[in-house]
């Protein structure tokens, strides 16, 4: 289509990978982010934030992993170059969330509920054994769908019912059971978010789930299939250029 030779547009590409884009965004704008992240071969991870409001990648790091060190340094640059948000909304990743509390006190976190149902249904797994793992399972699937005050109301009584019916006998199974180990670890994520899973009741503008980063993923990782063997460096810029270009498409 360009006319240019098959050299040409290889040494074009090269040329482009060799360099990031620079990219001005007024992070003072974005009250509502996504965060979430995505690995790439298990050697690295791509971490992005969105505006919930425009989608557009607000800022990204490339990782080794999501830790503590490595998201508090770049938190702390985007506080400096002015991003204050209201609300985060990510998945339940503690050190991640330790930071953010840390660097941005007065902002809220809303706990992505698609990554709470998910978890919890992995470890309940398909078909429970107990019929208490079928009861929390049958909870847990109705999480997603609660879009009023009523619908939380009636999930978080039936969640204190499980727990008044089954708690007991959790604590009765023989720690070595599969099913003690499935059931506590359900127990212990439920409890553990509860306090930051509805805030999006109270505001429409705050994002229950992550979804649009994973569809952003999702749609990045197809891409960059077609392009394996690129360099370190240049897979990072890759990754740099996909954002910029998602952000002026």
């Amino acid at each position: 289509m360009s006319g240019y030779g098959r050299f040409k547009i290889a040494g074009i590409i090269q040329y482009w990978l060799e360099q990031s884009p620079l990219e001005e965004i007024d992070l003072s704008r974005s009250k509502y982010v996504l965060y979430d992240g995505t690995y790439f071969h298990k050697n690295g991870c791509h971490i992005s934030l969105m505006d919930a409001q425009s989608q557009q990648i607000i800022s990204y790091v490339y990782a080794e992993k999501e830790g503590f060190q490595r998201t508090h340094d770049w938190f702390k640059r985007l506080r400096e170059a002015g991003l204050y948000p209201l609300y985060i909304t990510m998945d339940g990743e503690r050190t991640v969330m330790r930071v953010i509390r840390e660097i941005w006190p007065e902002a809220k976190i809303q706990r992505c509920l698609y990554h709470i149902q998910r978890e919890g249904l992995r470890w309940l797994r398909t078909y429970p054994k107990t019929q208490a793992g079928r009861d929390l399972r049958g909870i847990l699937k109705t999480l997603c769908q609660i879009d009023s005050v009523r619908a939380k109301e009636l999930f978080m009584a039936a969640y204190r019912h499980w727990l008044e019916q089954y708690r007991e006998y959790v604590r009765s199974l023989p720690w070595k059971e599969v099913a003690s180990k499935d059931l506590k670890r359900t127990m212990g994520l439920i409890t553990n978010a509860l306090p930051d899973m509805f805030h999006y009741l109270q505001d429409p503008q705050i994002h229950k789930t992550t979804n649009l980063m994973e569809s952003f993923f999702s749609r990045l990782k197809a891409d960059y299939r077609r392009h394996r063997g690129l360099t370190e460096k240049h897979k990072i810029n890759y990754l740099a250029w996909y954002s910029y270009f998602h952000n002026h498409g």
